[in-house]
């Protein structure tokens, strides 16, 4: 390697925007993350999902989407961009050779379905590109409220009562949906599209009548509907980084401004109460940390991922509430917040993610892709 190829600048793709109810959280996340990547490192490329899921890169892309969100038109693909506006990407297989040049590793900020679900790190698992975060595998298993349980359960990790149903469960018949509910928990219930994030389609039940309601709109966001029990509970947050051996963050807490921590209450009052770190004994900040890693183990997640549980107020009780591959990255986000109180910086955070992403993608290349047939003989 030449002494220009070694300290030549890390090109980064930044992916935001995306296919998903979270689109306007991606673009927050990712404005947060370019301006505070360290310029002398890295060359950031941003690359702009539209919420039709065409690829845009070149240009101030990320405005025109910020724009876009706000009704204004945005190129899509196969309009011929004029200079210095956003030229469409027209293959995405052709990404990693595009009108963007090589890129050295991509930070897909993209949150909820189309993005943090599996689908866009299966896409560069195929083109052989470094990315920031969870697998194809963990990415997955953490974007599904339901499966993420079921396998915490297989773990013997503590969970909430829940029901899963399906959309069309819900449309056939609508009042065995809501006796099964009741029948295995009390009120009050939270409904919860199950691959959605951002508090998205999310309604507390307190009775039948709410819960008639709520399961009315979450169906409206996914096939796949979780009904669980809601606890009068202390809201705790860990963040956890690393791969094979990874760290956990101080807790947090939320206060929420509002009954619970919804959408509104997360990005748009900006007045829910972060203690950080949270007001926890030795043993419960200790209890919730080590829950934290073991559940980022058991899903098999990498890079990052924020740890979301309730701890009982009557009882002292702690269960994992669900886990958050690509959590956000806003200012007012706890994730990078934990960070910082923990003593890692936010552009040192980015550095680190970029160096795991790196040291995962060398690691998988150990891996042999071939088989001589010969040896089984």
């Amino acid at each position: 390697m030449s002494f220009s190829e070694k300290h030549r600048k890390l090109r980064v793709g930044v992916l935001f925007g995306g296919q998903s109810g979270e689109h306007e959280v991606s673009l927050t996340s990712a404005q947060g993350i370019m301006e505070a990547m360290d310029k002398h490192k890295y060359e950031v490329v941003p690359i702009g999902i539209t919420k039709s899921g065409h690829w845009l890169t070149g240009g101030d892309i990320h405005q025109q989407l910020l724009d876009a969100a706000a009704g204004h038109p945005v190129i899509e693909a196969g309009v011929k961009a004029e200079p210095g506006q956003a030229a469409p990407v027209e293959n995405a297989l052709a990404l990693p050779i595009s009108a963007t040049g090589p890129l050295d590793v991509v930070f897909p900020v993209l949150h909820g379905p189309f993005g943090e679900d599996g689908t866009v790190q299966g896409f560069l698992e195929l083109v052989g590109i470094p990315y920031v975060g969870a697998g194809v595998l963990g990415s997955a298993a953490g974007m599904d409220k339901a499966v993420c349980k079921d396998i915490f359960r297989a773990h013997g990790l503590p969970i909430v009562i829940h029901r899963t149903f399906l959309r069309k469960q819900w449309q056939k018949d609508p009042q065995s949906v809501i006796d099964e509910c009741e029948a295995a928990i009390p009120y009050p219930m939270f409904v919860k599209p199950a691959n959605l994030g951002s508090s998205v389609g999310i309604h507390k039940a307190k009775n039948r009548e709410d819960l008639w309601m709520g399961l009315e709109d979450a169906v409206r966001y996914d096939r796949k509907l979780v009904v669980e029990q809601g606890l009068d509970a202390r809201e705790i947050e860990v963040s956890v980084l690393g791969n094979d051996d990874p760290i956990a963050s101080l807790p947090g807490e939320i206060i929420p401004s509002r009954e619970f921590y919804s959408y509104a209450a997360k990005y748009i009052d900006g007045t829910s109460e972060l203690l950080i770190p949270a007001p926890l004994s030795q043993e419960h900040t200790e209890l919730v940390q080590q829950l934290a890693i073991m559940s980022f183990k058991a899903l098999d997640c990498a890079g990052l991922a924020r740890c979301d549980m309730l701890l009982e107020k009557a009882t002292g009780e702690v269960f994992i509430n669900e886990i958050n591959t690509m959590p956000g990255f806003t200012p007012i986000s706890m994730y990078p917040k934990l960070w910082a109180a923990s003593g890692l910086p936010y552009s040192e955070l980015i550095n680190r993610l970029i160096e795991l992403a790196l040291e995962r993608h060398a690691d998988k290349q150990q891996s042999q892709t071939t088989f001589d047939v010969r040896q089984a003989e």
